[in-house]
């Protein structure tokens, strides 16, 4: 491919300043359609966004000649829908995280892609952070010698629309989100040691509603080993008092420490023998830019981006193994 030319599937929240001003400040890139299930509002976002075309079809947007590549920014219960739909159209798609509601469709999604050739891509744009990768190449440099455990922490409180039934939004609907705020936000951390470590071979979880404010799990924890041997645990409360609030990933290694954050951005820090040293590596203005960066450049041939369908699905993977959503009959898929 020598231009893309992206169809937005979903003009949302998140494609206002994460993702969807960045289609257009990538070389050999540009959004050239939107669809939204409401039309006013597809129109709005075309008009405020310079564009050309506008949909309350997504049929109409996947089908349309001029779009050669889809972005697909809905809830994610239509992800495995809107995506295998763009690949059967013979289009190369970029689905937002997570990658779908369940594992199953993750299968899927990459039976389809590898069975069309159209390239699947993951919205875990992390992986593509000078952030994350300064704490890969840290591990990878071996500034704390052989790594041993992982220990991570991401403790809220509830939010506003969290307090009324009338107020809930999707992302604590199991039928829409695949879980809570869990699915929502842990699959960054699990995708991000997945990105650093590789995968995941061992996990189990414990989960609960314990302040039933909706219908989702608010409080997660969880044991992993990756294949190539640290193991760790984490714990995720999304109902915690104020004063808990925490967000930190803690590695320790043979010969030090490295912490760091997964939505704070708070400074690396790296702890040795040596001394403290702090690191704080600088995000684009809209977070999305560097991965969509990568995914023109493996469009046209010219790079690899770091998060496709086969990443993706493994985070789904271990999110399903640890909310106990994954039968014996799939557990064969774990080690693939």
């Amino acid at each position: 491919m020598d231009e893309i030319k992206w169809g937005i599937i979903g003009c949302g929240d998140v494609t206002e300043w994460k993702s969807g001003p960045a289609f257009n400040k990538v070389a050999h890139s540009s959004i050239v359609a939107v669809m939204r299930r409401d039309a006013k509002k597809a129109q709005d976002y075309a008009l405020r966004h310079a564009v050309s075309k506008w949909y309350s079809d997504a049929n109409q947007l996947i089908n349309d000649p001029e779009v050669n590549a889809i972005y697909v920014a809905t809830p994610p219960d239509s992800h495995a829908e809107f995506a295998i739909k763009a690949m059967m159209a013979g289009k190369p798609v970029y689905v937002e995280k997570p990658m779908a509601v369940r594992y199953t469709d993750c299968i899927r999604m990459n039976k389809v892609s590898a069975d069309t050739q159209m390239p699947l891509f993951v919205a875990y744009y992390r992986r593509s952070l000078p952030y994350f990768n300064k704490v890969k190449e840290l591990i990878e440099s071996k500034t704390i010698g052989i790594p041993l455990m992982i220990d991570l922490k991401l403790f809220s409180p509830p939010r506003q629309d969290d307090l009324k039934l009338e107020t809930h939004i999707w992302r604590v609907k199991p039928e829409i989100a695949g879980g809570g705020y869990f699915y929502d936000m842990a699959c960054h951390t699990l995708d991000i040691l997945d990105y650093i470590f590789g995968p995941i071979s061992e996990v189990s979880g414990v989960f609960a509603n314990r302040a039933g404010l909706y219908a989702a799990e608010d409080v997660v924890t969880a044991s992993f080993r990756f294949k190539n041997g640290p193991v760790g645990c984490g714990s995720w409360c999304f109902v915690s008092h104020e004063k808990a609030k925490s967000d930190v990933i803690e590695i320790l290694g043979t010969k030090g420490r490295i912490s760091f954050s997964t939505f704070e951005f708070s400074p690396i820090i790296l702890e040795t023998n040596e001394g403290k040293q702090e690191f704080m590596p600088a995000n684009p203005p809209h977070i999305q830019q560097y991965m969509i960066e990568n995914i023109v450049q493996d469009l046209r041939g010219e790079g690899k981006s770091p998060s496709n369908g086969i990443s993706g699905a493994r985070t789904n993977k271990v999110m399903d193994f640890i909310l106990n959503k994954v039968t014996l009959s799939q557990e064969i898929f774990f080690h693939d």
